[in-house]
């Protein structure tokens, strides 16, 4: 699936790929948190949890024709008011149901987990809106990031040398072509040659662009939480 991203660095993530029985799907998460993710505030389990009710929530409101709650910002904890990039992600037996979310952030932790829901949910181009039927099969993820950081590198080799498998989220760009994959995406990319090849073609250039030309890189980190399985 090859995908651009669009305005405000909003993006699908991964591929339409089966979960292995080891790990989880592409946007697959740790309920604890990434320690290499390099922010002071890190979520707690609870307050993980907490969001995933949340973006369960939004996306059962919508089903239901309901408004949703306005956000009770004097009691919320000052954590989901700071503004970082969110993604949130769907599946239904393993398999990739919806994942969209911001990179560079535009809202509070507890907007972007709010609209990514409603995002992938209903409004990922690669998938039909998300169904009554459908609505107890999902399961959610999401993944708070830190802010992108530009990689300096010289060459391919230097640029492969400097890959963090697992840990770092890359972008690509190159001119108005532009595209991303989670750190998670390391788990069924596993080589880094394949993960840039997959990465570019994602972006809709060539498969060797990042060994003939010299593009934009940046990395970023993701601390992310999934739902108990059959909760």
């Amino acid at each position: 699936m090859l995908l651009n991203l669009v305005g405000f660095m909003t993006l699908c993530c991964g591929e339409n790929r089966k979960k292995s029985k080891e790990k989880s799907n592409t946007c697959v998460s740790n309920n604890k948190g990434d320690k290499a993710m390099g922010t002071a505030d890190w979520l707690s389990e609870d307050e993980g949890n907490y969001l995933l009710v949340v973006a369960r929530n939004t996306i059962k409101n919508r089903l239901n024709n309901m408004e949703e709650p306005q956000i009770d910002w004097k009691n919320l904890p000052e954590k989901f008011q700071e503004q970082l990039g969110t993604f949130v992600t769907l599946t239904i037996d393993g398999n990739l149901r919806g994942c969209i979310g911001h990179i560079i952030p535009r809202e509070t932790v507890i907007e972007g987990i709010r609209e990514n829901s409603i995002n992938a949910a209903f409004r990922d181009p690669r998938f039909p809106p998300l169904s009554r039927e459908e609505f107890d099969k999902i399961e959610i993820e999401i993944s708070i990031l830190t802010a992108p950081e530009e990689l300096s590198y010289t060459d391919a080799d230097d640029l492969l040398n400097k890959l963090r498998p697992g840990v770092d989220g890359l972008i690509i760009k190159k001119g108005h072509y532009e595209a991303t994959f989670l750190p998670q995406v390391w788990d069924q990319l596993p080589d880094k040659e394949e993960f840039l090849s997959h990465l570019c073609m994602k972006a809709g250039l060539s498969y060797d662009s990042w060994r003939k030309e010299k593009l934009q890189v940046s990395t970023y980190q993701v601390q992310a939480f999934e739902e108990e399985k059959g909760r």
